[in-house]
């Protein structure tokens, strides 16, 4: 884990941001996308993306091989839902290791929630997504979307060892495209890309973000 940067490193809240005021839009009118129903809320918000995400998101689908798509998941979250999952996560952590000081405890949080003032998805740049054969059926990615690094001993971690020849293939193919287009992977999760937010800036060395967190 030494050569991942994790959200929680303070290089990111150190990126300033340039917000660009682009707007949220609902993904599901855009209509090329299959948008799985697994994370709806009742105003819809998971299936928004800022516009320029959504573009590159449609320009990463058509270098897909033949038939395949994504599946996608999870886009925007509110602030007051991404810090709802942080505090709860957290808290598992702490049950878990009682001896683990506040530091410990918020940098380990953040290998699987953001923390909520520089999370990508309450500023609608990140995107939780997987692959899916012609019928929408989801391909074998090694984990479970949203499994922690508890729960798949690891397995989440986009690089991990022990996964099949299959899902590491998969992985590849969806992490070509992706980063093709212009995002960038949170190494602790194979599902999670973004672009125009802090992570991405570090990580490709722009000199601000352009999404802050966001209202919808």
């Amino acid at each position: 884990m030494s050569e991942i940067t994790l959200m929680s490193d303070p290089k990111v809240a150190a990126v300033p941001v340039k917000e660009c005021d682009e707007r949220l839009v609902d993904v599901r009118e855009e209509g090329s996308l299959l948008v799985d129903p697994r994370k709806r809320d009742g105003t819809g918000a998971f299936a928004h993306l800022r516009a320029g995400v959504l573009e590159r998101l449609l320009k990463a689908q058509e270098t897909l091989p033949d038939g395949l798509r994504f599946l996608y998941v999870e886009g925007y979250r509110p602030p007051s839902l991404q810090r709802r999952y942080f505090e709860e996560y957290r808290a598992e952590l702490r049950a878990a290791h009682p001896d683990w000081a506040a530091p410990d405890l918020h940098a380990a949080a953040s290998r699987y929630v953001s923390p909520p003032e520089i999370a990508p998805h309450s500023a609608g740049s990140a995107v939780d997504l997987t692959l899916a054969d012609p019928d929408g059926r989801e391909l074998d990615l090694g984990t479970r979307m949203n499994a922690s690094p508890e729960e798949s001993v690891g397995a989440c971690y986009t690089h991990a060892a022990g996964i099949t020849a299959e899902a590491r293939r998969n992985r590849e193919i969806l992490g070509a495209a992706l980063s093709g287009a212009g995002l960038v992977n949170y190494p602790t999760e194979w599902w999670h890309w973004s672009y125009g937010d802090r992570y991405w800036a570090l990580e490709t060395g722009a000199s601000a973000a352009v999404y802050g967190p966001k209202e919808l």
